[in-house]
Order: C-alpha cells, then sequence, then structure tokens
C-alpha cells in the first residue's frame, strides 16, 4: 500500500558520526517530546545490539504506554542511516504495518544539513486518512525535536 510520506530538514552544527552516535545514546531519547496526543518517548533499551549496528532493535516506551520497536537496517554515518518502526501496540497497530525513518546527511559550512524522512505504511486503505493526519503531528514532533538537536553542545 501506498505510504504516507513526509520529511523535515534543519542544519546541525554536528558533522554526522557524531549525531549517528548520538542516535545510539538512549539516554537521549526521552527529548523526543511528542506534539498534542502524539506521545513522546519515556525510555528506549536495547532489545539486541549487533557490532555492526544494522539489526539493532530498540524497544520503545512511549510516555502514554504504548510500544515498537526501532530497527536499524541501514548505517552508513557520513551519508544517511534507516530505521524500521513497527511492532507497534494499540491504536498504532490497528493504523500501520510500520514506518520507515531516514536520515540523511549532507556537510555544510559549519555542520551538517539533516533530512529526516518518514514513509508510514497504512494497514489498511480505510486507516490511510487516520495515518495523514497523524503524519502531520509526527512532522511537528519531528521538528520540535530537531529544535532541541541544534541547542546541543
Amino acid at each position: 500500500m501506498t505510504p504516507v510520506r513526509f520529511s523535515h530538514t534543519s542544519t546541525l552544527k554536528h558533522p554526522p558520526e557524531v549525531i549517528a552516535d548520538r542516535i545510539l545514546d538512549l539516554s537521549r531519547w526521552p527529548d523526543f517530546e511528542g506534539y498534542g496526543p502524539l506521545p513522546g518517548i519515556a525510555k528506549a533499551e536495547f532489545e539486541r545490539r549487533t557490532d555492526e549496528v544494522v539489526g539493532t532493535r530498540i524497544r520503545v516506551s512511549n510516555r502514554d504506554g504504548s510500544t515498537h520497536i526501532e530497527e536499524l537496517m541501514e548505517w552508513d554515518p557520513p551519508r544517511r542511516l534507516r530505521l524500521r518502526l513497527h511492532e507497534f501496540s494499540p491504536p498504532v497497530s490497528r493504523l500501520s504495518t510500520g514506518f520507515d525513518e531516514t536520515w540523511e546527511f549532507q556537510p555544510t559550512e559549519g555542520g551538517t544539513k539533516v533530512t529526516r524522512s518518514f514513509a508510514m505504511y497504512p494497514r489498511t486503505a480505510s486507516a490511510r486518512p487516520t495515518l495523514w493526519v497523524a503524519s502531520f503531528l509526527m512532522k511537528r514532533a519531528v521538528g520540535r525535536h530537531m529544535r532541541r538537536l541544534r541547542r546541543e553542545p
């Protein structure tokens, strides 16, 4: 089924490798605050961590009690990385089979241009409109998170 897509671009002052390393620092994940009814992250813990990073699985517990898995599918920090969000608890499990999140890095003067792109896959055609509305909240949450990352030393 055709995914619902959106992206957000920001410039961060760190090189791609530092940004990628910080993604693996799970103590930072609660900095994702959510937006409106979209919950922020309460905690994240490694379910499986691989030496090569690809295949690493992170169990995420959200502030509303919902959970999901984020699995690292691609790890090439100078250029990009990709996560697969899946195994959602309800209510998201009724709407989507999974989300793909891609971070693309482009070095710039004094930092890195980061584009975070999402593809949200509806479970059914009737779930697509609700997922489309959720994508607006998610885009706002990602924008808020990127502003926070811009302020980090």
